[in-house]
């Protein structure tokens, strides 16, 4: 505003000089015109017009006033563009890096973020693995083979050895295995799942049963399986010492049958 202000002096100032020295060079250049007509006014002729115009008192005169102003904007043009040459390029290139680092920083953020998430997934997907493990129910087949306690014998050793002495060699064998398998699972808590081969019940249960009792159990797959897939029965006296050893290997039935449930 307040520069506005001193414009619109000066342009009035302006227009009293130009009006004032119209009014004045008017008789001066009459005078010249009449006194030399068709030559151009002298030198001193236009200085002493200027001077009676200078005199008027009606026109205002100079007047100087002092403003403050910041120091950035009293450089000249000159010394703005030099600035702008020597560091102008620094000063974009600062502001490009700020700004990838800050880009850097947010795709840095979702990265962990996202991380966090999956970390946090897969914990909770194994605890919940691990929970229905323990809670999954025991099986009651192994293949084809019925393992349930009250589907077997209280004395599976007496009822192999007289199946076995009737004849009926590859039942007897059967409902040993059976009989093995069952007080595996549910006496030793052994992990034998129905898809199990005799195989991975022999090593599932190492760690779970002492030497002497893993022992029996691989000599007792070993007997089924050289009837089951080998055509071959196994010698009595071996048989007859299974059924003997039998309840005192993988427990009595009375455990087994109490820790059915």
């Amino acid at each position: 505003m307040r520069a506005a202000r001193r414009d619109a002096r000066w342009r009035q100032a302006l227009a009293r000089v130009l009006i004032a020295g119209c009014v004045a060079w008017a008789p001066a250049w009459a005078g010249a015109q009449a006194a030399a007509p068709g030559e151009p006014p002298s030198r001193q002729q236009v200085k002493s017009a200027v001077e009676r115009v200078r005199a008027d008192p009606n026109l205002p005169g100079s007047k100087s006033e002092k403003s403050l102003r910041l120091k950035s904007q009293d450089k000249k043009p000159e010394d703005k563009k030099k600035d702008s040459d020597g560091f102008g390029w620094l000063k974009d290139f600062v502001t490009r890096v700020s700004e990838a680092a800050r880009l850097l920083v947010w795709a840095l953020g979702a990265l962990a973020l996202a991380w966090l998430v999956i970390r946090i997934r897969r914990w909770a997907q194994v605890r919940a693995g691990g929970g229905r493990h323990r809670m999954a129910p025991l099986p009651s087949h192994i293949g084809s083979l019925d393992i349930r306690p009250e589907s077997l014998p209280d004395d599976v050793g007496s009822a192999v050895a007289s199946l076995w002495q009737r004849g009926q060699r590859r039942p007897a064998l059967s409902l040993l295995y059976r009989g093995a398998l069952s007080r595996l699972v549910h006496l030793h808590a052994v992990p034998i799942r129905n898809a199990s081969t005799e195989g991975e019940c022999v090593a599932l249960s190492e760690g779970r049963l002492a030497p002497p009792s893993l022992d029996f159990f691989a000599r007792l797959v070993a007997a089924w399986q050289l009837a089951a897939y080998g055509g071959r029965l196994p010698p009595t006296a071996g048989v007859l010492a299974l059924c003997a050893e039998f309840d005192a290997r993988l427990g009595a039935p009375a455990a087994a049958a109490k820790a059915a449930p």
